[in-house]
């Protein structure tokens, strides 16, 4: 869920934020400037809480949070070919690596993270950030366009299988090998993602128009949207609800559109005895007679709900999130605010914008602290994520650092490699001259 760095607003003016990502779970927004990067707590409504700021590194264009925890990579314009990860609350690097070309994206899991370059994708253990395979020979992805489960237990990958067609392959960042591929779309991929079991996964193309979501890992098509009929538009983020039953993309127009994955063929009452209700039935059955390109255009499900920004022609990412016990639509901006609207589940309709935080500036300080950040404990990275919770059990996959998978199921210890990167206990960290240097000749060829 990152936006990549922007070129610029509409008549040259700079942007003021060059990148942009929610966390895994939705709880926390990273942004990177010119001067550094900041993240942010997403607990209320009200009130934006910045939960660290950096100016140690100017010109961040890509900043991803593990979750609610320390653990933070960041790649920088003087660097872009080294990834930094660092422990934030402590202010110390764990480790950085260096590639043969710049970095284009990262993902990362609590078990796996993704480095994408052009024409190259590396794979590492999360734990001790050993390279565990290198898939080389992907056409060409300028956009470094890829996607990464958060569910631990399969972490698959997603990335561009086609420089011409919108064919998308399926790759197991477990057990390290390709599952499938998918005929997605006839143009090539602008987006991509996994709801958060890893069990669908969604695309839309270049042209913008349909949104389609398919099964993993068999790669079977469940449900396909119309985001619109003419317009052509360039899709800047797709991104599931936590419980997988909405789906919500945003593009360079001004408006963010929200699809419910529901079949409406097996659901939907009985239409009212009104002349709409009657058309819509004529207009279902004509749908039979007609070419199948037409048909299936007309039994395309629409847009179950919309939010509108009062700009367009901006890189914006959006999230669907609980905030406050309420669902809600955030829209992050290179304008450099935050935007969130009420979502209503039950009617849809056009979402409601409640309130606009800024990113930059003076509404925010360095005292606000987060709720999910409570003083460090003498424990091992893999050990406070291995350790039961004792918190209510939920469905929401997430970690925390203090209380081990608060929101989601516990990793087991022996699911780590040997050597951890510990995130509590400074003595336990790796040596960095073992993480330095460049991938040439230590990686595994796919």
């Amino acid at each position: 869920m990152e936006a990549e760095a922007a070129d610029g607003s509409p008549g040259g003016v700079e942007a003021p934020l060059s990148c942009f990502s929610f966390n895994q779970d939705c709880t926390s927004l990273a942004i990177g400037t010119k001067a550094g990067y900041k993240l942010f707590s997403l607990s209320s409504v009200e009130q934006l809480d910045q939960v660290y700021g950096s100016n140690e590194i100017p010109d961040v264009y890509i900043v991803e949070r593990l979750f609610s925890s320390s653990l933070v990579v960041v790649v920088s314009h003087t660097k872009p070919r080294q990834m930094n990860v660092y422990h934030f609350k402590k202010g110390t690097e764990i480790c950085n690596y260096s590639y043969s070309s710049n970095i284009l994206s990262i993902r990362l899991n609590r078990q796996r993270l993704l480095v994408c370059l052009e024409e190259s994708i590396y794979i590492h253990n999360i734990k001790d950030m050993k390279l565990l395979k290198t898939i080389l020979d992907i056409p060409a992805n300028p956009t470094g366009l890829c996607a990464l489960s958060i569910n631990h237990s399969n972490s698959y990958v997603a990335y561009p299988g086609s420089l011409t067609t919108g064919e998308i392959v399926l790759y197991d960042g477990h057990s390290l090998k390709t599952v499938c591929t998918i005929a997605a779309h006839e143009g090539t991929l602008a987006a991509i993602t996994f709801n958060a079991a890893g069990s669908k996964l969604a695309s839309a193309s270049e042209k913008g128009t349909v949104i389609r979501v398919f099964s993993a890992p068999e790669g079977q098509k469940l449900y396909e949207f119309r985001r619109g009929m003419k317009r052509y538009v360039t899709i800047s983020s797709l991104v599931f609800s936590m419980d997988s039953q909405f789906l919500c993309a945003s593009s360079n127009t001004e408006t963010v559109h929200i699809f419910k994955l529901e079949h409406l063929s097996n659901s939907r009452p009985e239409e009212p005895s009104t002349w709409s209700g009657y058309m819509g039935k004529v207009f279902m059955a004509a749908s039979n007679y007609l070419p199948t390109q037409v048909s299936g255009m007309m039994n395309q499900d629409r847009a179950f709900a919309t939010g509108r920004l009062s700009f367009s022609g901006l890189r914006n990412i959006c999230t669907l999130s609980t905030i406050q016990k309420l669902p809600r639509l955030l829209v992050a901006s290179s304008d450099g605010h935050l935007y969130i609207y009420n979502l209503d589940p039950q009617d849809g309709g056009e979402c409601v914008l409640i309130k606009t935080h800024r990113l930059l500036g003076s509404g925010t300080t360095e005292e606000n602290k987060e709720n999910d950040l409570r003083p460090p404990l003498p424990q091992s990275y893999a050990a406070t994520v291995a350790r039961p919770s004792t918190s209510a059990a939920s469905t929401v996959p997430g970690y925390s650092e203090d209380g081990g998978a608060l929101r989601g199921e516990v990793i087991p210890e022996h699911e780590f490699a040997t050597g951890p990167v510990c995130l509590d206990d400074e003595n336990e960290f790796p040596p960095i001259i073992l993480c330095r240097g460049s991938q040439k000749g230590k990686t595994k060829q796919s």
